[in-house]
């Protein structure tokens, strides 16, 4: 909305969540399905990449033969590089796990973002509107935090 005085912007307001037993269980929960998850893409990267590999060879009258052997070489090149993906993804999801557990009760931490509108008039002051940030405890919230 705009007219001559007043603006209504999109704004991003921080959520901090504030430790707890319950908020660092739930945390904990979702990593690890989230490692779970990661242990099954490669699994299942590995059979798939066997499978096609192994349907390559069986569809050459020659196995041996250069482009039967480069055709393999390329399929293993992209299961490694998928391969090497979510390792990483995984090496990240173990740091995370780490972290959370190393927190303390009662310590605030970042969880994430969401977005909000807010109105602006004339005298406003744009930087207090825009930094915002709401502390919850095990998903309510405790405090409005603003500027």
């Amino acid at each position: 909305m705009l007219d001559g005085n007043h603006l209504s912007v999109k704004r991003s307001i921080t959520v901090r969540a504030v430790v707890t037993p319950a908020w660092k269980e739930e945390a904990e929960r979702e990593i690890s399905n989230a490692i779970s998850t990661t242990d099954q893409q490669l699994a299942q990267l590995e059979k798939e990449g066997q499978q096609v590999v192994d349907e390559v060879r069986n569809q050459s009258a020659n196995p041996l033969d250069p482009r039967v052997q480069e055709q393999v070489a390329q399929v293993q090149q992209q299961v490694a590089s998928k391969r090497a993906e979510l390792e990483e993804q995984k090496r990240n999801l173990l740091q995370q796990q780490s972290q959370v557990r190393e927190l303390e009760m009662e310590q605030i931490v970042e969880q994430g973002q969401i977005e909000s509108y807010c109105d602006l008039k004339v005298g406003d002051n744009l930087m207090s509107k825009m930094q915002v940030a709401i502390v919850v405890r095990d998903g309510l919230v405790e405090a409005i935090e603003q500027g």
